[in-house]
């Protein structure tokens, strides 16, 4: 008996020895092409604008390589769960994968320094290029502060349009700020919004309160009515549901409200109050990253984009970074003609966007202060946003 059941054990390793070669060898179309297995991690589904912004990318994956790719995904996967979604693909055959939330970077880098033959690439992340570096670990961002500056002119112009019109007065050009929490991303995107805004109303101030989280509807939405409730006319976000845009919606308050978006156009949800939206444009980076894992190239050398070592940055040049759908219905006049003059101006470099008569503070060291007399430039050295002062006088944070 002992004997039969060794023999079965070395019957059974040795089939499952054979499949893995079976597999290997047949890892090709039908007229020999490489394939491969691509794995996303999403923190949200397609329901959460945030996370849909990602699967426009995985659905071109599909259509541009067809049979070339076969996809794998993981959706809500929270922050603490990231290292075993990760190791789930990895033990499916995954040969790319892409882990798309912030809070997924120290995991999937150290799952990279583990899986040298898998290549990773992390959206939003900052640590690609320190230490302990891995040749397979990449990340990737558009330069979104430059959208959220144009959603900034574009809200301004509205603001100027009701103070003019006398709506408002220019002391109630207050703009509220969903914001998820105090990163250098969030910072610098609702400062480069509130310099746009300023831009056309320099009397506009911000309230920024965070939620502590990415994206939880009911909070959003709550958080959204509470600016309202405080007089804010303007309403903008760096958080993942459309609850901020329903909160516009819904207002019953005496003055005007209107809702600047993230990520996707929130027509459908507020087409009264939804002006406009930014967005990044993940497809140009991870439709070229899979191409070079499919050629066996390294991955920054088939992007187009700047590129800082394993990091990978574009704008408006580049298509990274678009505007959605600007709400031609209450709109103020002119705002199309803004929007392409300052898209024009931004890809022949003639605008520096957190510059001014201003000063900052980081919100965890006093000591670290900032004075924008001479300019900073954003996404000077790597692909994540690294403005990280809140301006003093024009934007409260509120607890």
């Amino acid at each position: 008996m002992k004997k039969i059941n060794t023999v079965s054990i070395i019957v059974c390793a040795l089939a499952f020895i054979l499949s893995l070669i079976v597999f290997s060898l047949f890892r090709t179309t039908d007229d020999g092409t490489k394939v491969i297995k691509v794995g996303f991690v999403y923190d949200g589904d397609e329901s959460a604008p945030y996370t849909y912004n990602f699967i426009r990318a995985q659905k071109a994956v599909a259509e541009e390589y067809g049979d070339k790719v076969k996809i794998a995904v993981k959706s809500n996967i929270t922050d603490e769960y990231a290292e075993a979604a990760i190791r789930d693909l990895v033990s499916e055959g995954c040969d790319l994968i892409f882990t798309t939330s912030y809070g997924y970077g120290e995991a999937a880098k150290k799952l990279a320094q583990e899986n040298p033959g898998v290549q990773f690439c992390q959206a939003t992340c900052s640590n690609a290029n320190t230490e302990p570096f891995c040749d397979n670990y990449h990340t990737f961002m558009g330069e979104i502060y430059s959208g959220r500056y144009i959603a900034g002119l574009a809200a301004g112009l509205k603001l100027k349009e009701l103070i003019d019109s006398g709506r408002i007065t220019a002391d109630m050009a207050k703009i509220g700020y969903v914001a998820a929490y105090p990163y250098a991303e969030v910072i610098s995107g609702y400062t480069a919004f509130l310099l746009g805004v300023r831009k056309q109303v320099p009397e506009a101030t911000m309230t920024v309160i965070y939620t502590n989280t990415w994206g939880e509807y009911i909070l959003e939405k709550n958080t959204a009515e509470r600016l309202i409730k405080e007089g804010c006319v303007v309403i903008s976000q760096h958080s993942d549901t459309i609850g901020p845009a329903v909160a516009c919606e819904e207002a019953k308050v005496s003055h005007p409200v209107f809702h600047v978006g993230y990520n996707d156009s929130m027509l459908d949800v507020a087409p009264t109050t939804s002006l406009i939206s930014s967005r990044i444009n993940w497809t140009p980076y991870i439709t070229a990253a899979v191409g070079a894992v499919l050629k066996d190239k390294k991955i920054e050398k088939c992007v187009d984009a700047n590129v800082y070592g394993n990091d990978c940055a574009a704008g408006f040049d580049r298509d990274w970074v678009q505007m959605v759908e600007l709400n031609s219905y209450i709109a103020a006049e002119g705002t199309e003609e803004l929007i392409e003059k300052a898209t024009d101006d931004f890809n022949k470099g003639r605008i520096t966007v957190f510059k001014g008569a201003y000063t900052g503070v980081d919100p965890f060291d006093p000591n670290d202060t900032i004075d924008l007399s001479k300019g900073y430039v954003e996404n000077e050295k790597q692909s994540a946003p690294s403005f990280h002062w809140v301006l003093n006088d024009v934007i409260t944070v509120e607890e």
